[in-house]
């Protein structure tokens, strides 16, 4: 699947990879801005999630383990909302006729979730950083994860 055919929280997900490309650069002012429009198109509002949500968090995963990579507490912080996010899943278990008319929003909601605990293998990795920051973050997902 391209990225031109999935869609984000602004409708194409094309410009996803140079978010990315720009979150790795190692240019802490680019990779901050990269980061923050990302999230306004993968996790609105910090808890609205969308189609390339779940194919994006593989990526993040990645990026928050590298060393290099300037702004990984965001990005963890990131993964934590995305993590968290339920509000289609809330909303169609109150209202279950929802479902037949934004059905896809709940499985995009759960695939996102899903790929989030899916590395979640990671953490003990990030929780031996010296980075306090870093391991405060961790922990906060680790927490999130676990319940």
């Amino acid at each position: 699947m391209s990225w031109h055919d999935i869609a984000d929280a602004s409708g194409s997900a094309a410009a996803i990879p140079y978010l990315l490309a720009a979150i790795a650069s190692g240019d802490e002012a680019a990779a901050l801005d990269a980061l923050d429009r990302l999230r306004h198109r993968i996790c609105q509002y910090g808890f609205v999630v969308g189609q390339a949500t779940a194919v994006t968090v593989p990526f993040l995963w990645d990026l928050a383990q590298r060393p290099e990579t300037t702004c990984r507490v965001q990005i963890l912080q990131l993964l934590r909302n995305i993590a968290d996010a339920r509000q289609w899943e809330i909303t169609a278990a109150a209202y279950p006729k929802l479902r037949r008319h934004h059905g896809d929003y709940v499985e995009w909601e759960s695939a996102a979730r899903h790929a989030v605990r899916a590395q979640r293998g990671v953490l003990p990795r990030l929780l031996a950083e010296r980075d306090r920051e870093l391991v405060h973050a961790t922990r906060e997902l680790a927490t999130t994860l676990a319940e």
